[in-house]
């Protein structure tokens, strides 16, 4: 039973998507330029800020700690960096709304300021994982209280100096490897970080477009303490996680011809095309270029029939936002999808991947979870009700799966989508795709 007054997508079946259109601007980005625009000496112009609930809840962090910050006005945000050491005490508890990237990556900024804060969320939030960041951390020599459980909130104490470690991450993590580094720029010495797979690297882009220098070597970055940023004005491209939904939608939907404008495709971020591709997905790069340091195009997709893949390991971490959405295309795909390597999907904003079970084998789909993967075979998909846990990105994931579906889908618990996406709904509809929100009494 639905809880009353939450928000509802309906989408009538079928349709397909068609015309040009530009998604919100990139999560990851908005994020760190807010973080480092901040510490920055001198005035920092973005454009193409999303203005979603996550990036927003790092910008109220920010001005809560004296920053001064105009905007957003679409899109548009001017940040008057304080300097390396010009951050101020807020007033009480940081609330990071629903914001795992904001957490984590606030937990090594924060460890090297000189006063006590504490980092907290909401009830999603507080229930996710926090020791992969809390322990390399403390062997930095933060100081930071959690739960017993090891979660949120945190409580970072004011300590002596930070130390650089080397750090080999067990687990690839873009979130622990940039908590890690920004800590790094308060640490004596040297921080290197080792991954045993590439993770998206918009940290290391953005900390070298602001002067400050980072090396990588193979699959090792490392930077040196004591430097400082300089400001630096940034265009940010579309992001792809959320133009994934479309670029999965306009491949199950016959007829569709849809382009995607101005949508980053930095090379540890495109295991959503690579994989679709794979698949027999049509999708065509253009008007490839450089932004602010990072690869842009507009991509134009079509139409196609999809085979069932078994997903290359090196393309897991590449794409490890994107599954909800390749999960709907691999329903949609002759054949079996065989994922495996993906635990880090069970600690997102929900267990990702037996919501997204649930939800399929609801709508008819023959889906099978694993400890980390999942095994989908391709066929009808009946239509139905499913609940997306608040997960925005299953929300979305589900939208797009009528395009295919033999009757109306309804998602449940979808207000959580303004996280990535504001205007997701009044866009898909320019698009094509038959949906509304509402409320349920």
């Amino acid at each position: 039973m639905n809880s009353p007054g939450k928000l509802l997508f309906k989408i009538d079946a079928g349709g397909c998507l068609g015309g040009r259109l530009r998604v919100p601007g990139d999560k990851s980005i908005s994020h760190r330029v807010i973080m480092l625009g901040s510490l920055a000496l001198g005035v920092t112009r973005v454009s193409g800020f999303l203005e979603g609930e996550d990036s927003l809840a790092t910008l109220q962090a920010f001005r809560r700690m004296g920053v001064s910050i105009e905007g957003p006005d679409k899109g548009c945000v001017t940040i008057q960096g304080v300097g390396m050491h010009g951050l101020q005490q807020p007033d009480g508890p940081l609330d990071l709304g629903n914001s795992g990237t904001s957490m984590r990556l606030l937990a090594g900024l924060m460890s090297g300021q000189a006063f006590p804060v504490t980092l907290t969320g909401d009830s999603s939030l507080c229930s996710r994982p926090m020791r992969r960041i809390t322990e390399p951390l403390a062997r930095m020599g933060a100081r930071i209280e959690s739960s017993s459980e090891g979660t949120a909130p945190l409580r970072i104490e004011c300590g002596g100096a930070l130390v650089g470690i080397n750090y080999l991450m067990p687990v690839a993590s873009a979130q622990v490897k940039s908590s890690l580094l920004l800590a790094g720029l308060y640490a004596e010495g040297d921080t290197c970080v080792s991954e045993p797979a590439p993770t998206r690297d918009h940290t290391e882009r953005m900390l070298h477009g602001f002067g400050y220098q980072v090396s990588r070597n193979g699959n090792r970055i490392c930077l040196t303490g004591g430097g400082m940023l300089t400001a630096s004005d940034l265009d940010i491209p579309a992001d792809i996680s959320s133009a994934a939904f479309f670029l999965v939608g306009a491949t199950i939907a016959e007829k569709s011809d849809l382009i995607l404008e101005h949508v980053g495709i930095n090379p540890t971020r495109d295991g959503v095309i690579n994989i679709l591709r794979q698949m027999g997905a049509d999708i065509e790069v253009l008007n490839l270029r450089s932004v602010g340091g990072e690869q842009v195009a507009d991509l134009r997709v079509r139409s196609a029939d999809l085979r069932g893949v078994r997903i290359p390991p090196d393309q897991v971490p590449l794409a490890i936002d994107e599954f909800p959405a390749l999960f709907i295309a691999a329903a949609c795909a002759d054949g079996e999808t065989v994922l495996t390597g993906a635990a880090e999907l069970r600690v997102k904003e929900s267990d990702r991947i037996q919501v997204m079970a649930d939800g399929l084998i609801a709508l008819g789909v023959d889906a099978r979870p694993t400890a980390d993967g999942m095994i989908i075979k391709g066929g009808s998909i009946a239509g139905g009700r499913v609940l997306s846990h608040g997960d925005h990105r299953i929300a979305m994931a589900f939208a797009m799966a009528a395009l295919r579906s033999d009757k109306p889908i309804v998602v449940e618990d979808c207000a959580n989508v303004n996280t990535s996406f504001p205007g997701f709904v009044d866009l898909a509809a320019t698009a094509g795709l038959a949906i509304r929100s509402y409320k349920e009494a």
